[in-house]
């Protein structure tokens, strides 16, 4: 039996949708129920609830064979897995962003401080990027108000349409990454359960590939 984790909310539905155009029987994942464990012994999927950031940390620990999440949440949580499809969904970009007149001149600020929900991949690009060090004042929501208050000159966040950062005075200054949802394997039972995960894998990337074609 494969067990897969999956992010709740949109991610988890548009990866059973795909699961089963994939040729899977995904009808106790799509189980209208509290359980956080949803099985199907004949189909042999068990399918595993999670809040995305834990969903990398049940699949290193091999509590999860696979798991499906944001590529966000891989960067910042930094696990050891095996990143191996990405199925297009789910798209944004991870970004510094701060006021427009910023633009084009983020270098000559110095000693930045920098709101973000995503410390990690805040101090790695900076760190290792930019080549420089900033105070990182850390989050949990509301981001783009750090810097109309002036706790920070910029911030680290994922944007979608920028809708709420035009909104409110700020822009996109810099991008450090493409986002879209990720399947991941346990580095263990890549091996130890080859004739089930790399199918499926197969199944997925050609689904995926099929799909963003007609985007």
């Amino acid at each position: 039996m494969l067990t897969i984790a999956l992010s709740k909310g949109r991610l988890a539905e548009q990866t059973i949708e795909l699961l089963e155009k994939a040729g899977y029987d995904c009808t106790a994942a799509k189980e209208k129920s509290r359980k956080l464990i949803l099985e199907d012994t004949k189909a042999g999927l068990r399918f595993i609830m999670a809040k995305p950031a834990d969903v990398p940390t049940y699949v290193e620990y091999g509590a999860a064979d696979i798991g499906v999440v944001g590529k966000d949440t891989l960067l910042e949580e930094g696990k050891q897995l095996y990143e191996v499809v990405d199925l297009g969904f789910g798209k944004c970009r991870m970004c510094v962003c701060g006021r427009t007149e910023l633009k084009g001149n983020l270098d000559a600020i110095p000693n930045k401080r920098v709101g973000t929900k995503y410390p990690n991949i805040t101090r790695k690009y900076f760190e290792d990027v930019k080549k420089e060090s900033v105070e990182i004042i850390k989050l949990n929501g509301s981001v783009e108000l750090s810097p109309l208050i002036g706790l920070s000159e910029v911030i680290v966040d994922i944007v979608e349409s920028g809708r709420t950062l035009k909104e409110n005075g700020l822009d996109v200054l810099e991008t450090i990454a493409d986002i879209s949802a990720r399947v991941v394997v346990n580095r263990v039972s890549m091996k130890m359960k080859a004739n089930e995960i790399k199918p499926m894998i197969e199944s997925l990337r050609t689904q995926a590939d099929l799909i963003n074609k007609k985007v």
